[in-house]
């Protein structure tokens, strides 16, 4: 629906719909989400539903999908888009962290989608794996700058140092998420980002961890 043709208030009860579908899933998955399960949580009508999403909860998920999309990016900004020190990267990394403690979900909305979409939705799927792709791609340009600015070595791969930092994200909440504590997806962000360090040029290495005298 064209954002245009909806009025102020509309726009507002269709994005407050948008987050509590997306609450929804995040607890009980897609599956488990139906458009009267949205109904009751958002006193809306099937009337109203179908005005705001004409396609029904494929168009719902996935606007859902979107929003939080947005969510994460903005999460990581401007951090994310520099990258190029490494102040900004310990600055990203604690931004990150802040997100997800903020949720109080612990979960990726991201990465709990594209698992639940393989089995439901191949076009969700396809443009949830190139929303990944993307944040892969902005922290692999991190990497490709600490490398022009004689940071880290050369050699190192920026395309497969942003998958492995991806994935230590994904199994450090997937930790986190029974121990509802910080402290997996920390250290499994920490570890991560190690190779980064180990690539860090002999005469401008940055320790990952402070001496334990100082």
């Amino acid at each position: 629906m064209e954002e245009k043709k909806i009025t102020a208030r509309g726009r507002a009860t269709r994005q407050r719909i948008i987050e509590a579908t997306g609450e929804q899933i995040l607890a009980a998955g897609i599956g488990g989400t139906t458009l009267d399960t949205v109904r009751a949580a958002t006193l809306t009508s099937k009337s109203q539903l179908f005005h705001y999403f004409p396609g029904g909860k494929t168009e719902l998920v996935r606007e859902v999908a979107t929003w939080e999309g947005q969510q994460l990016l903005e999460a990581q900004e401007p951090f994310v888009h520099d990258l190029s020190t490494w102040e900004s990267w310990n600055q990203w990394r604690a931004a990150l962290v802040e997100y997800y403690l903020g949720l109080g979900r612990w979960a990726c909305p991201i990465g709990s989608l594209a698992t639940q979409a393989a089995m439901t939705d191949p076009d969700l799927e396809a443009f949830l794996g190139a929303s990944m792709s993307d944040w892969r791609d902005l922290l692999a340009a991190g990497v490709t700058k600490m490398q022009a600015a004689g940071q880290i070595d050369r050699e190192v791969d920026p395309q497969r140092i942003a998958v492995v930092i991806l994935a230590a994200i994904q199994g450090g909440l997937v930790l986190s998420q029974p121990m509802r504590s910080a402290w997996p997806l920390e250290a499994a962000l920490d570890s991560a980002l190690e190779p980064l360090h180990q690539a860090a040029l002999a005469d401008r290495r940055v320790p990952s961890s402070p001496p334990a005298d100082a």
